[in-house]
């Protein structure tokens, strides 16, 4: 084999290789990831309660710290202002369970007295979902499912 052609083959194995690292390495550090984001609401019918439950696939290679879920009214003061990291800072946590290798299930429930959907505004609502990996990095979907008040 000639010299240039011993080169070549070898340029190639290491170009081969470097692509393969880097592949590797990007799935590794693969961002957090919503997916099969739900939400159904339940109004309360007489002496009954109803629900919003809310149900995600949250996916990060390092883990899942935590997840914040915030319902919020399409007519609010966040339609003008959009929602910020900080904004949920204080919002309630769902319980996630895992269901995959870098993946857990994440579900809200909360309960819905008459009162609530009394005082609630009609009409759409999203919901706001702030999820943070143990390396830190966060994503937040603003309006990763929606539901309707009737």
């Amino acid at each position: 084999m000639s010299r240039r052609v011993a080169l070549s083959v070898v340029t190639g194995v290491v170009l081969l290789g470097g692509a393969d690292a880097f592949a590797f390495a990007q799935a590794a550090d693969q961002a957090l990831v919503l997916t099969h984001s739900t939400a159904h609401y339940t109004a309360p019918d007489g002496d009954r309660n109803g629900s919003l439950v809310f149900v995600t696939d949250v996916t990060a290679s390092s883990g899942v710290k935590s997840v914040k879920v915030l319902a919020w009214p399409q007519d609010s003061s966040f339609a003008k202002k959009e929602l910020t990291a900080k904004d949920m800072a204080a919002v309630e946590s769902a319980d996630c369970k895992p269901s995959g290798q870098d993946t857990v299930r994440c579900t809200y429930t909360a309960e819905v007295t008459g009162n609530d959907a009394e005082s609630s505004p009609r009409g759409a609502w999203h919901i706001a979902v702030l999820a943070t990996a143990l390396d830190g990095t966060t994503t937040l979907d603003t309006e990763a499912a929606g539901f309707t008040v009737r």
